[in-house]
């Protein structure tokens, strides 16, 4: 089976597990995610390939992490994500993209990503749930944040947190190209 193919059926099955454990019908999970019933029937039924926007919206409204929804490989308390399984959930024809490395639940989701930014590339998020935080550690380039309108020069060995209840992007303003990893806590909200 194709990845992409795997991504979908894991994705499908894992939906309707946690929409099923929380209770929610479809139009009541439609509703909290912001996304239409009948692209939801269509994820369960694993007949469409989601933005990661989404993605992100579902997992959100389901209080679960990206990572619990796209695996394929339930198991035990220990779960080791090789190089090749690392989930690449955006891109740009430029170079640009993003990797959920590895991510868990505790009291909500934890999500660890892995990124690369081409000079003049950027990627836009909505607002997270109230209560979400991102940590995020820049290894190479200099990175803009933008939270709430405001932008943040971030360079290269420094960090950032900041509360991702709001809109934000991530660009690279500069001529290098930008890598950090970045961790998002997103409360559970039930």
């Amino acid at each position: 089976m194709a990845d992409l193919d795997l991504l979908n059926q894991a994705l499908a099955r894992n939906v309707k597990h946690w929409r099923s454990e929380r209770g929610f019908t479809l139009d009541a999970l439609a509703a909290r995610a912001a996304v239409s019933r009948g692209m939801l029937i269509q994820i369960e039924q694993a007949r469409t390939n989601p933005s990661i926007g989404t993605v992100v919206k579902i997992g959100d409204a389901l209080g679960v992490s990206i990572t619990t929804l796209l695996d394929y490989e339930q198991g035990p308390n220990v779960r080791i994500v090789t190089e090749d399984q690392a989930v690449r959930l955006w891109h740009t024809e430029a170079g640009s993209y993003n990797r959920l490395l590895a991510g868990t639940e505790s009291e909500g989701p934890l999500e660890m990503w892995d990124w690369r930014l081409v000079p003049g590339d950027g990627s836009d998020s909505d607002p997270h749930p109230q209560g979400t935080v991102e940590l995020v550690h820049v290894t190479a380039g200099e990175l803009t944040l933008v939270v709430d309108g405001a932008p943040h020069a971030v360079p290269a060995g420094a960090s950032v947190s900041f509360e991702a209840s709001t809109a934000h992007s991530y660009r690279n303003d500069g001529t290098e190209d930008v890598e950090m990893i970045m961790a998002v806590s997103v409360p559970f909200v039930r």
